[in-house]
């Protein structure tokens, strides 16, 4: 496997950092190649500048500012997104590296006289590692809006029966010790193939 982790959250010794630590364990005890992105430590500019959204179609060599982000997002045949969800979505931070990463020529084409777009990314498999303040149950009557954008946006830009795989903790606000560690041995199992 040939992941890409995509790391979101403000606060270093967050609950969601002790989960991407336990994804890299994962990876490492699998014996598979990762690259790491941290947006927020890298400073990563979610925001989409009127220029990029103007030149939109322009080839992603002419946007420097995501070369490296794009040329990972092009390598890798596993993504793993790791953020918590606020306000039953993906952060800002990441919501913005979709809107700037996820572009023509790296994620998708758009042949010209066509009005729809080729999906061109080699990703087999999406893997998400969440967490949710609020109950499943919550979640599922409030319409699981970060769950679809992954799904239902990011998904049909991979290869064609790409798979989801969903790894959340509900309830973390009232979770115990015990099941947040539960939470993040079974996250490092899955991660490392177990």
């Amino acid at each position: 496997m040939r992941a890409l982790v995509v790391y979101c959250h403000p606060v270093p010794d967050s609950f969601s950092a002790a989960a991407r630590d336990r994804v890299l364990a994962g990876l490492r005890h699998g014996g598979h190649e990762f690259r790491l992105h941290d947006l927020y430590a890298e400073g990563f500019q979610p925001e989409l500048s009127s220029w990029e959204r103007l030149h939109q179609f322009a080839p992603p060599s002419d946007k420097p500012q995501i070369a490296e982000h794009a040329d990972d997002l092009r390598w890798c045949d596993t993504l793993v997104l790791v953020y918590p969800t606020w306000f039953s979505a993906q952060p800002a931070m990441l919501k913005g590296w979709f809107d700037r990463v996820w572009v023509n020529g790296v994620a998708y084409d758009l042949p010209e006289g066509a009005n729809r777009i080729k999906g061109r990314l080699k990703i087999r498999r999406i893997i998400v590692v969440t967490t949710h303040g609020s109950s499943k149950l919550v979640n599922m009557l409030q319409g699981e809006s970060g769950k679809r954008v992954i799904t239902r946006g990011l998904r049909v830009l991979c290869r064609p029966f790409a798979r989801v795989t969903w790894l959340a903790l509900y309830g973390i606000d009232v979770c115990t010790p015990q099941q947040r560690e539960a939470f993040l041995q079974r996250v490092e199992r899955r991660l490392g193939g177990r």
